[in-house]
């Protein structure tokens, strides 16, 4: 994606796993149903420069958030819960014109005001050990929280993806 030319990366990294395991085949599977090869995805272990570089930090679970908090305190404002970031961006008032950047602070500014979001719904469950209908079950949930997640941080390009 682009947003006023400037390339947008997304790379995963881990508080748990094991460096340079490959996905777990069901993981494979159930994203392979929905269309995305991650057949060839390594795992990495999460590193301070991992944090530092990124523009913001999205995790799976609110322990995945402190766990990033520990490790990176200064990083706390770029720092949440795939959820969480959904909702607060969808929770903004609609306004043309911020950057990637102003929108995950104006997220943040939000959180820190006291949104509450639902907290009783933040994390998304890992299904490791379990069947591939649990993958499936989190591979659609992914799915769905993602699609959401794009008209919040970047507007143009989910204008592009509906034309």
């Amino acid at each position: 994606m682009e947003e006023a030319g400037a390339d947008i990366e997304v790379t995963s990294v881990g508080i748990v796993g094991w460096e340079g395991s490959p996905a777990a085949s069901e993981s494979v599977q159930a994203a392979a149903e929905r269309g995305i090869d991650i057949s060839r995805h390594v795992a990495r272990r999460l590193e301070p420069r991992h944090v530092a570089d990124a523009a913001v930090v999205i995790c799976m679970a609110g322990e995945h958030r402190q766990a990033v908090e520990r490790l990176v305190p200064e990083a706390a404002g770029k720092t949440f819960t795939l959820k969480e970031l959904v909702r607060l961006l969808e929770a903004l008032p609609a306004t043309p014109g911020p950057s990637f950047a102003e929108r995950v602070t104006r997220a943040d500014e939000l959180r820190r005001s006291g949104f509450a979001g639902n907290p009783m719904d933040e994390d998304v469950a890992d299904p490791l050990g379990a069947s591939l209908d649990a993958f499936r079950a989190v591979a659609w949930e992914l799915d769905e929280w993602c699609r959401r997640l794009s008209p919040g941080l970047i507007p143009a390009a989910s204008k592009q993806e509906v034309s």
